[in-house]
C-alpha cells in the first residue's frame, strides 16, 4: 500500500513505499497545479474575448468616423470652390499617401524582426549537447570515460 493512512506511521514504511508515496504526492500536486492553471486561463480567455470584442466595435466606430470626416473634408474643399470630383480626389490622394507612408514604416519594422535568434541558438546548442552526450555514452560502453554534465 503506497498511501499514508491517518493512523499509520511513516517510519514503518519501506524505502520503496516511501518513494512511491512521494512520487504519488508529486503527481497529485502537478495535476492540481495544472487544473488551477486551466481554471485561471479560462477566466483570462473570457476576459480577453470580451476585450477583443470591445476593440473590434471601437475599430468599427473609428472606421465610420474616418469615413464621415473624409466626406466632411471633401465637402469643405467644395465649399472653398473646388469641383466635387477634385475635392474627393484630393481626399483620396491624402489617404493614398498616408497608406504608402504606413506601408513603408511597416516594412522597415518587419525587416528588424530577429526571428528568435537566441532561442534558436540555445535550442541548437542543447540538441548538440544531447547528441554529444549520446555519442559519449556509446563510447563509454566501449571503454572510454563519460564526462559529467556541468552547468
Amino acid at each position: 500500500m503506497t498511501e499514508a493512512l491517518p493512523g499509520e506511521r511513516i517510519e514503518e514504511k519501506s524505502l520503496g513505499e516511501l518513494v512511491a508515496l512521494a512520487s504519488s504526492n508529486v503527481s497529485n500536486l502537478v495535476r492540481a497545479e495544472m487544473d488551477l492553471a486551466k481554471m485561471e486561463l479560462k477566466g483570462d480567455a473570457k476576459k480577453a474575448a470580451l476585450g477583443s470584442v470591445m476593440f473590434a466595435i471601437a475599430g468599427l466606430c473609428g472606421g465610420m468616423i474616418v469615413i464621415l470626416l473624409s466626406i466632411a473634408l471633401a465637402y469643405g474643399l467644395v465649399a472653398l470652390g473646388i469641383w466635387h470630383w477634385a475635392a474627393f480626389l484630393i481626399v483620396a490622394a491624402v489617404y493614398a499617401v498616408l497608406a504608402a507612408v504606413l506601408i513603408g514604416i511597416g516594412y522597415l519594422r518587419m525587416k528588424k524582426i530577429d526571428g528568435a535568434k537566441r532561442t534558436r541558438r540555445t535550442l541548437k546548442d542543447d540538441l548538440t549537447m544531447l547528441r554529444k552526450r549520446g555519442d559519449d555514452r556509446e563510447l563509454g560502453q566501449k571503454g572510454a570515460e563519460t564526462p559529467a554534465l556541468t552547468d
